[in-house]
């Protein structure tokens, strides 16, 4: 159970749950199968798969849910040559011509047709609750896939008072400020070898540079005229390695050697205790990342939440 992506919530009030609850108030949102005229359908599901039935695996305080989201298929080319076809039909039948409203009312019928064959796609997004670090993390590689299950998990349980987090001074400028050497690059922070830059201007462009010293003369011509660091490959602490972008979004997570052989030092055989052992393993390093990442980045701006 390793997440390859890490948007975090911060929670603007104290906020705690436990398992019991949060478990009854996911089951009133489980996850049913798409009816036969059905688009989309989304729920909680077991996080452990077919080796649970509980919608909430917690340990240590850390609860984990996963939402499943079901999608029917219906090609666009098909679509289009049935409603061709149907138009056609109508036309040398009837003698007239099938115009662009008629044929959206013939595209709804095809696709209510075409939808109790349809082929479904399933994706899982999982997430966690740290009430006691103050933080939902979830694994999505985008702002809107991460909202979008912050949002599910706000209608099951009626509240959920978060908020991405905000730090003093924007991302960029620090991010800027580690490469041109203006801002002392934290003890815990390796450079990696990718970076993504913009120019701030409204048609400004973007240069992605992949596999070089992000200390090199090339990419410091860049910032010399202008351009600012909107990602950056770091590795933190010698044992997590991530791309991290200027809305604190963590992506293509890699868990170093050194947590993979606690793991591999566990010694059960069930995947039920191996996944829990991963799960602990990670949160507990997640824990020490996001803190220490907010303050690295000039601290958190913390005004606009209410402490206990």
């Amino acid at each position: 159970m390793w997440f390859r992506n890490a948007r975090v919530f911060r929670f603007t009030k104290p906020f705690d749950i436990s398992s019991e609850e949060l478990e009854d108030k996911l089951s009133g949102d489980a996850f049913k199968p798409c009816g036969p005229q059905e688009t989309t359908r989304q729920g909680w599901v077991p996080p452990l798969g077919k080796h649970g039935e509980l919608l909430v695996h917690s340990a240590n305080g850390y609860h984990l849910i996963a939402l499943r989201k079901e999608e029917k298929i219906l090609p666009a080319p098909v679509i289009k040559d049935a409603v061709e076809e149907k138009a056609e039909a109508i036309e040398i039948e009837q003698g007239r011509k099938v115009r662009r409203k008629e044929k959206d009312e013939i595209k709804e019928q095809v696709m209510l047709e075409m939808l109790p064959q349809a082929f479904s796609r399933n994706r899982r997004s999982f997430a966690y609750l740290a009430p006691r670090d103050g933080v939902l993390v979830v694994d999505a590689g985008s702002a809107k896939q991460a909202e979008d299950l912050a949002s599910t998990l706000r209608k099951s349980l009626g509240s959920l008072p978060v908020r991405p987090p905000v730090v003093e001074q924007a991302p960029a400028f620090t991010f800027t400020g580690w490469l041109n050497e203006t801002i002392d690059l934290p003890a815990q922070v390796v450079l990696g070898n990718e970076c993504e830059l913009k120019d701030p201007s409204e048609d400004g462009g973007v240069v992605r540079c992949k596999g070089l010293d992000l200390r090199a003369d090339e990419i410091r011509n860049h910032l010399e005229a202008g351009m600012q660091v909107t990602k950056l490959a770091v590795t933190w602490d010698d044992n997590v390695s991530f791309i991290l972008d200027e809305e604190l979004g963590i992506r293509r997570l890699k868990f170093g050697e050194t947590l993979q052989e606690q793991l591999d030092d566990v010694d059960v055989e069930d995947a039920v205790a191996k996944f829990d052992a991963a799960f602990t393993l990670m949160t507990l390093e997640l824990s020490k990342l996001i803190p220490g990442l907010l303050e690295a980045l000039g601290g958190e701006d913390r005004s606009a939440i209410v402490e206990e």
